[in-house]
């Protein structure tokens, strides 16, 4: 809070389409979706029709001992997106509350299995799955952990597949080859101890936007087969149709045993997350004793309202081709950000599906206040942007037509050079 003494909060009054307005009729573009999670806009007509219809009908029941339509119809749906290899679905509220269910999950399951000593998980190095005790204990940013390290239970870190890390003449998927060695030789001697492995597929969000090869999620999935642990995708930033495909996993050709939504799947209306699953990690649970069951639970889980607002934002994927027309204006957009590639203060400017991302060149006095100058100057251009560290990046909503991606790739470009010339002066 201390910051906003220079720099006030936002007003925001209202929100239609990418746009937000503050107090005054001024506009912001919401490039980054207000934190990944605006997939279709705001107030988006079919959502909020569909969301009044419910609100006449059912508000919230418990899940305990209760079921409601929109709860089956929503679990089903997205089973079937699996090719229902992940048929059981687990409500939560948030994305924490979701790597924290996956986590528990996969220890019980193999208490319940006979195998107590897997309780141990890996992680990749800068991955982020939330900031709740459980899910810091497979985050590996410092800034996030430090404070509460007493607190916290360890999990090994292997090598990232980031493919910035690329040697002279190495590949994308050669990266991706070598962190998974460091995977095989943690294995190789802790896979008797390790309960589960989580990574984000595809890209690394939270730290900097580190995009890698599909052939690394290819090579877990294989690993954890061999070595007998369970592979948990963290899709909450990536999955519904952020890397072009609607699950990330899905372009290295793999499920995962425990698949993790929240964000985009209420296209940014009501706080929900949903952990999909397998059948064999059901049937380790399904027995006469209670104490053998999962037991996790909140009063809000599986809100009739938020399971609506994903019911009818997969509406939207069926009857918009979305993931067709994201191919295109992701397209449109990488070609309008095209000079920036040869800009002399960007490095690895990069893709995936409708993330986009780049490395601003700063001496180190300046990194360190690279990022709130340019949230600070971008406001000023009508964008709502906020780079992590010294990386920009752009994750805009499904739904920005061409005279929108045009004013925000330039703007983009405009907001970086006035930066560096402050801060950098």
């Amino acid at each position: 809070m201390k910051h906003h003494e220079r720099l006030p909060l936002l007003p925001v009054a209202r929100g239609a389409g990418a746009w937000l307005y503050d107090q005054d009729e001024r506009r912001y573009l919401d490039a980054i979706s207000s934190w990944w999670v605006n997939l279709f806009g705001h107030a988006n007509p079919r959502i909020n029709a569909a969301l009044k219809t419910q609100l006449d009908t059912l508000e919230h029941a418990m899940l305990a001992g209760c079921t409601h339509e929109a709860a089956v119809e929503l679990a089903e749906r997205l089973s079937a997106l699996t090719g229902h290899t992940l048929g059981h679905a687990f409500f939560a509220s948030d994305g924490a509350s979701a790597v924290e269910i996956a986590l528990k999950m996969s220890f019980h399951f193999w208490r319940n299995c006979g195998a107590t000593q897997k309780r141990e998980f890996a992680c990749v190095a800068h991955g982020y799955h939330g900031e709740t005790i459980g899910a810091l204990g497979v985050t590996d940013v410092a800034l996030f952990k430090d404070a509460y390290d007493p607190l916290i239970q360890r999990a090994h870190i292997v090598a990232s597949p980031d493919a910035r890390l690329a040697r002279d003449g190495e590949s994308a998927a050669q990266v991706a080859e070598r962190a998974l060695e460091d995977v095989r030789r943690l294995f190789e001697t802790r896979a008797s101890q390790l309960a589960a492995l989580i990574v984000e597929p595809l890209v690394q969000c939270a730290t900097g936007f580190a995009m890698h090869d599909a052939t690394y999620l290819a090579g877990l999935r294989k690993l954890c087969d061999a070595f007998g642990v369970h592979l948990i995708a963290d899709e909450i930033a990536v999955g519904c149709g952020r890397t072009g495909t609607f699950f990330a996993c899905e372009q290295a050709d793999i499920w995962p045993d425990f698949v993790c939504l929240s964000k985009g799947i209420s296209g940014g209306y009501l706080p929900l997350s949903i952990v999909l699953t397998r059948d064999a990690i059901y049937r380790a649970f399904y027995d006469d004793d209670t104490a053998r069951g999962f037991l996790h639970s909140h009063s809000y889980t599986g809100n009739p309202l938020a399971c609506r607002a994903a019911i009818a934002t997969l509406d939207l994927f069926d009857s918009d081709d979305v993931l067709a027309r994201n191919r295109a204006k992701s397209a449109t957009l990488r070609g309008l950000l095209a000079p920036l590639e040869t800009h002399p203060k960007v490095r690895h400017l990069r893709q995936c599906g409708t993330l986009f991302a780049f490395d601003a060149v700063l001496p180190d006095d300046a990194a360190r206040v690279f990022s709130r100058r340019f949230f600070e100057r971008a406001l000023s251009n009508e964008l709502l942007l906020r780079p992590i560290g010294n990386t920009v990046y752009l994750m805009p909503p499904y739904i920005l037509d061409d005279d929108e991606l045009t004013l925000l790739a330039q703007r983009t470009r405009a907001t970086f050079d006035a930066v560096l010339d402050e801060v950098c002066a």
